[in-house]
């Protein structure tokens, strides 16, 4: 991953951002304050392993509500092929666009890969007083197995 200018560090505020979600509504994190929050970096919309991860957070929503956790999966995908995306594909959660600035919020969180112009996956556990508490991530070509989502979600 290529580290940023401010990236994270568990135990400390992880960095604000808001982006458009596929329906051009603006989340931003500190509006999430008082829930826990899942941070989930991909590389694209419609590739074969990350339409897998997405999935697999899809078909377990409990995993996410025991925890009272929010899903925020960001890619550098324009809000309109998010919305074709999460419509394709039965996708109830919010998917953001970091696309312009191209990869700005991947870049603050140290996994914006520059040589691709993509997300590297990235996973950032952040609890409700906005500290980042657990951060995991798998190397390109690998996806992140629904235990790692688990077990780091225990620890909030």
């Amino acid at each position: 991953m290529t580290s940023g200018p401010l990236v994270p560090v568990v135990g400390q505020p992880a960095p604000d951002f808001a982006l458009p979600n596929q329906f051009g509504e603006p989340v931003s994190l500190a509006a999430l304050r008082g829930g826990n929050v899942v941070v989930v970096f991909y590389p694209f919309a419609f590739s074969g392993i990350c339409t897998g991860e997405m999935c697999e957070i899809r078909d377990n929503p409990a995993e996410f509500a025991t925890a009272k956790a929010r899903v925020l999966a960001i890619s550098v995908d324009s809000k309109y092929t998010l919305r074709a995306y999460a419509q394709a594909e039965n996708l109830d959660f919010d998917l953001l666009s970091d696309f312009w600035p191209h990869g700005e919020v991947a870049r603050q969180y140290g996994v914006f890969n520059d040589e691709r112009g993509m997300s590297e996956r990235g996973t950032f556990i952040i609890d409700a007083d906005g500290i980042l508490r657990g951060v995991f991530s798998t190397p390109v070509g690998q996806a992140r197995p629904l235990a790692s989502y688990r077990a780091a979600l225990a620890e909030l």
